[in-house]
């Protein structure tokens, strides 16, 4: 028992350290129970509901398990005291304990029945939400990041942009979640509970954000090798914050500036890049990989795994597979000079 509870205590501490490694990293803390909309507060409700009842139950158990150790050991040694006879039980203690078992049952069923219509309660709420001009967004979860696509009745006000995800306070915002290769799942605690992202099948949730902030959110569906590694960013902000933002993703990429700006943005459109990634107002259409029309504002890339420094950025396009055994995105063997222009093309960006 004793190797059991240190194994036991092992076990906890390791599932904290892996728990807390992502945030030490640079990467935010998942919280369920610092609600930002009325969908995670019920959640948030919820889990209280369960904890305090059952916290409870456990508290009545162990006190009944003692209790009636403790009064089994006292009657014990006053028989060893005394004349050696079976005591018989009264029918006043055979009343006493069918009134006990009775009430205990009879408690159980209540307490199931206030967890159940909890649930219930909390499952109505989370499809209950409502509002004037939804938000549209479309999530879809590839291996392994998020493409992220506001939708828009007029064509030209569509636009993606990848792994963030950014809303206005107090709109209701319609997600149409997909998966373009295996199940994954869509989670953001702050925001509400997670969402499955079946292949072939459109998961449509509605959620809201009343308070102003930077959340994060997590595939929390293992998809393959990096998928502690598929992260994603939700960004909080006042309607006219998000406006600004919204009009300023609409631009096309602004054109460059200097001789080694011009010849990065040849190397992009006459090289694998332009395959694979689409630049606003430029030859590159690809559909494969993350758009970058405005990659520079972005705070991290890979994923969500990186700081999106110059450093990173030259690693990830030089060599990603060797920073993320097994994404798709293929080595660039690419000179060191038009790898300098091609990063110095890419930071105007924004």
């Amino acid at each position: 028992m004793r190797r059991l509870g240190r194994s036991l205590g092992a076990g906890r501490a390791l599932t904290l350290v892996l728990a807390w490694l992502p945030f030490s990293m640079g990467f935010g803390p998942h919280d369920a129970l610092d609600p930002a909309g009325p969908q995670a507060a019920g959640i948030s409700r919820l889990w209280w509901l369960f904890v305090w009842i059952t916290t409870a139950v456990y508290v009545l158990s162990v006190a009944a398990v003692l209790y009636a150790s403790l009064r089994r050991r006292s009657g014990g040694r006053e028989a060893a005291g005394g004349a050696q006879r079976v005591p018989t039980p009264s029918a006043m203690s055979e009343r006493r304990a069918s009134n006990v078992v009775g009430s205990a049952v009879g408690l159980t069923v209540v307490i199931l029945f206030v967890l159940a219509i909890g649930d219930y309660a909390t499952g109505r709420g989370l499809h209950g939400l409502s509002g004037a001009e939804p938000l549209n967004i479309r999530v879809a979860g590839q291996q392994w990041w998020w493409n992220v696509r506001y939708n828009n009745p007029q064509p030209s006000e569509v636009f993606e942009t990848a792994n963030e995800i950014h809303l206005p306070t107090g709109r209701v915002v319609d997600l149409e979640l997909q998966s373009q290769d295996v199940i994954h799942s869509f989670w953001v605690p702050n925001l509400h509970g997670k969402k499955d992202m079946i292949p072939g099948h459109t998961t449509r949730v509605r959620i809201r954000a009343d308070r102003a902030g930077t959340y994060y959110g997590q595939c929390a569906e293992f998809c393959g090798l990096q998928h502690a590694k598929m992260r994603l960013v939700v960004v909080v902000e006042s309607p006219a914050e998000f406006e600004r933002w919204r009009a300023a993703q609409l631009e096309p990429a602004p054109e460059p500036a200097t001789p080694s700006q011009r010849r990065g943005k040849e190397v992009f459109e006459s090289g694998t890049c332009a395959m694979c990634h689409t630049i606003q107002g430029t030859l590159a259409r690809g559909r494969i990989g993350p758009g970058l029309t405005h990659l520079a504002g972005r705070p991290m890339i890979a994923g969500n795994w990186l700081p999106n420094d110059r450093g990173n950025l030259a690693g990830w396009i030089a060599d990603a597979p060797k920073v993320k055994p097994g994404v798709r995105m293929p080595p660039n063997p690419l000179p060191p000079a038009d790898l300098q222009s091609l990063l110095d093309y890419l930071e105007t960006l924004k």
